[in-house]
């Protein structure tokens, strides 16, 4: 049995209509991907040797947030520099779309805080209470989301996390 070759004027019409699709799908999937819908970029500060501080970050890219972790040992210095006072403190300090981000605040309550765009300096969660993202320890705390300004440092409640 003889095999022919394939016409080779009928296949040239077909390889470069199959190739014209396939460069118009990957146009459009990459043109619906706008910079609005890449994932928030989140510049958190954290002590090198702090768990609960990485757990929180995992907490936030599971929520679709980018997280890049900067270790440093002089979190005061990074805490003075975005206008976080004792009483608003906790253990790491994040940045994102220009707000500060102290301690674990849950992903949802940021999401709001991007979608809303208060006139405040971000986001805290005082301390380190049990339950809280990043302090998944089985125990439960009450405890609040606080806003601050940076002129007027009188946090106000954004939300509040009670447990019984």
């Amino acid at each position: 049995m003889k095999i022919l070759p394939a016409n080779r004027k009928a296949r040239k019409p077909a390889l470069l209509s199959s190739l014209a699709g396939g460069l118009l799908a990957t146009y459009v999937i990459v043109a619906s991907v706008s910079p609005s819908q890449a994932a928030p970029v989140v510049e958190m500060y954290q002590d090198p040797n702090c768990g609960c501080c990485s757990a929180w970050a995992e907490h936030l890219e599971e929520e679709g947030f980018e997280v890049r972790q900067h270790k440093t040992r002089d979190m005061r210095s990074v805490k003075i520099e975005h206008g976080v006072t004792p009483e608003l403190a906790s253990c790491h300090t994040a940045l994102i779309e220009g707000y500060v981000i102290e301690g674990h605040v849950p992903a949802a309550d940021i999401k709001r805080l991007l979608e809303e765009q208060p006139d405040v300096a971000g986001l805290t969660v005082p301390g380190m209470p049990h339950g809280s993202p990043g302090m998944e320890t089985g125990r439960h705390d009450d405890y609040a989301v606080l806003t601050w300004r940076h002129e007027d440092r009188t946090p106000a409640i954004f939300n509040e996390y009670t447990h019984e």
